[in-house]
């Protein structure tokens, strides 16, 4: 400890799962001292020898007896139970930092911790990680979400910045919301990727990915950008990426493909397909009349089109 620079900190990290061993590999390349690790699994141990080589393996007790700030990084459905068992055994020591990792969670996970005396922080990253050293680099630009109480928001922003983030508060009522538009955005692309995948295999393009990758990666970066724009009456103004038959109010083309998909589901059992065409291309109808690409006859022809 006393050879440690000013302000470093000894970090335990409690769950060596993708996100903990990474982030816990980010602190200790700042000068923090990563004190001990918990990992049950074969994999996480793994992770523990490859990104923190020669941090000790110990018990989740061991871990928040010797840390100074403690990185809990475990499924959001274990926090609350984790956070009150070490309660329960006088394990959270005043002045120690707790710092959790979920996207659904605010500070109020950490209130058993809290009454013990010790600073919550909840900073999410707004990332996938596959907890290898590749993720390290990406670190670098990547929000973190920081709720906490007003008098410690500084410590968490300063832990985003140090590992390479962008810190953004989120206050703790809106955190579901927060999460939810996350989870949206991410999980709901890839269901998106693998039905367009399986719909341009069925025309008998044997590479799918090859061919999405240059058109998606444009649209994302595109709509990505146009987001942080704003629009009257739609908010931020990503529709403005929109283009194709929706924003030229082209419904011949609207019905040509609910008929092709219509024809995919009948054949494959995949009716996920059209249905999320229609309600995601509904959604993209109300949006370009709001924005005035289309008007309201455009909208009604396509929106007829898609059988509403």
């Amino acid at each position: 400890m006393s050879g440690r620079r000013p302000g470093r900190l000894g970090v335990g990290v409690v769950g060596a799962g993708r996100v903990g061993a990474v982030l816990g590999s980010a602190l200790r390349a700042t000068g923090h001292a990563v004190v001990g690790a918990s990992g049950i699994s074969e994999a996480s141990q793994e992770r523990i020898a490859s990104l923190l080589p020669g941090v000790p393996v110990l018990t989740v007790d061991e871990v928040v007896e010797r840390a100074e700030l403690v990185l809990l990084t475990v499924p959001d459905e274990a926090l609350p139970e984790l956070v009150a068992g070490i309660a329960g055994v006088g394990g959270w020591q005043p002045g120690q930092l707790v710092v959790h990792t979920s996207g659904r969670h605010g500070t109020a996970v950490l209130e058993p911790a809290f009454r013990a005396g010790a600073i919550p922080l909840a900073v999410h990253p707004a990332m996938t990680f596959t907890g290898t050293s590749l993720d390290l680099a990406r670190l670098e630009g990547t929000t973190f979400a920081v709720t906490a109480p007003a008098a410690v928001q500084p410590i968490g922003q300063a832990l985003v910045v140090e590992v390479g983030g962008e810190p953004v508060v989120i206050e703790e009522a809106v955190r579901p919301l927060y999460h939810a538009a996350l989870a949206h955005g991410a999980e709901h692309l890839v269901v998106l990727v693998a039905q367009a995948a399986q719909a341009l295999e069925e025309a008998g393009v044997t590479e799918p990915g090859r061919v999405l990758r240059p058109l998606l990666s444009a649209v994302l970066d595109g709509a990505t950008r146009a987001a942080d724009t704003r629009e009257d009456g739609v908010g931020p103004g990503a529709v403005a990426a929109l283009g194709g038959a929706l924003a030229a109010g082209d419904t011949a083309t609207v019905e040509a493909h609910v008929a092709a998909l219509g024809d995919l589901a009948a054949r494959t059992g995949a009716t996920d397909v059209p249905a999320s065409y229609a309600q995601l291309a509904r959604g993209g109808v109300r949006r370009s009349l709001a924005s005035h690409r289309i008007d309201a006859a455009a909208a009604q022809r396509l929106l007829d089109a898609l059988g509403e």
